[in-house]
């Protein structure tokens, strides 16, 4: 199992091959999360087994691979992430609605009084979609879903940081009374306002990406912020679009739609509640497909400046 590892480890991260220890871990060989997929897949591909891939993260030695290789680590071992079926009930859908209506869209629209441009490139799309923004603030999610036409808005389900949802629901154990009782409230809130999967940032990518797959067969558009981060600054640096995006394109092959919110950052800067009218703005730009054989990183890229350069 070590050989393989080593050889494969070589080809994945472009440099020659070396003597691994079974103390060594993977986050410090150069494997980034894309990195880690591509390994678990060739794995898989090569002893035909499924390999959990909640426990293969950046922390993970090769020690822990070689025992996942011969079943010795199980599933149970690991925390999952959460995907509940609740959120989908119909009366949870109805809640949903009219938490949006009474509190959501009305707090937005007085707070922001932002300006919809590019509202023609949602005309006439081929649903379901996969929207991409850039991230600044924590309500970004609620402008462009207040940005939406009803259709769409309706049926999207917003990508969030996976681990943030597990710790939330399953806090680890020395937490205290008080705090898991104030993130278990925020975990069911955020659910029955919001419709939120986990996209996470160190394993388990493609339960994920199965669940965002599930979404789009039942005619669900989807929301995914691929900086991972709200921007420090409100600009995006190139290369902060993580190349899990790149993945997602290309399992989900679907039409991906860019957008770009403007003008929040000088709001976050002045510490000011309420912005002029127009000062922010939520820009959707023209539909965009990728061969099935671009790279991960090359999709990501592209969508990046597509964000980018959004006016």
């Amino acid at each position: 199992t070590a050989t393989v590892l080593a050889s494969e480890i070589a080809r994945i991260s472009g440099g020659a091959r070396a003597q691994l220890s079974v103390s060594d871990r993977l986050g410090d060989l150069q494997l980034d999360s894309l990195g880690r997929v591509e390994l678990l897949s060739a794995l898989e591909d090569r002893y035909q087994v499924a390999l959990d891939e909640v426990a293969f993260s950046a922390s993970t030695t090769i020690g822990d691979v070689e025992k996942l290789v011969r079943g010795e680590i199980k599933e149970q071992s690991v925390a999952r992430y959460p995907y509940p079926k609740w959120t989908r009930w119909h009366v949870i859908r109805l809640i949903r609605i009219v938490l949006f209506y009474t509190i959501i869209l009305p707090i937005t629209r007085v707070m922001s009084r932002m300006r919809v441009e590019g509202g023609a490139n949602l005309k006439n799309l081929a649903e379901p979609v996969l929207f991409v923004a850039n991230h600044i603030t924590a309500g970004d999610h609620a402008l462009i879903l207040a940005a939406l036409p009803a259709h769409l808005r309706h049926r999207l389900v917003i990508a969030m940081e996976g681990e943030v949802l597990r710790d939330w629901l399953g806090p680890p154990a020395k937490t205290r009374l008080f705090t898991r009782l104030r993130w278990l409230a925020q975990y069911v809130l955020v659910n029955l306002f919001f419709h939120v999967f986990p996209l996470p940032k160190e394993s388990g990518f493609r339960e994920s990406f199965a669940y965002a797959g599930e979404c789009l067969d039942r005619g669900e558009s989807l929301l995914v912020f691929p900086e991972g981060v709200r921007a420090p600054r409100g600009q995006m640096q190139m290369g902060t679009f993580k190349s899990g995006i790149g993945i997602l394109a290309q399992e989900l092959n679907v039409a991906i739609v860019p957008v770009r919110l403007d003008g929040l950052y000088e709001l976050k800067r002045r510490r000011q509640y309420f912005a002029a009218p127009g000062m922010v703005r939520v820009i959707f730009g023209e539909q965009v497909t990728f061969e099935s054989d671009t790279k991960p990183s090359q999709i990501a890229q592209d969508l990046q400046k597509r964000v980018d350069q959004l006016e």
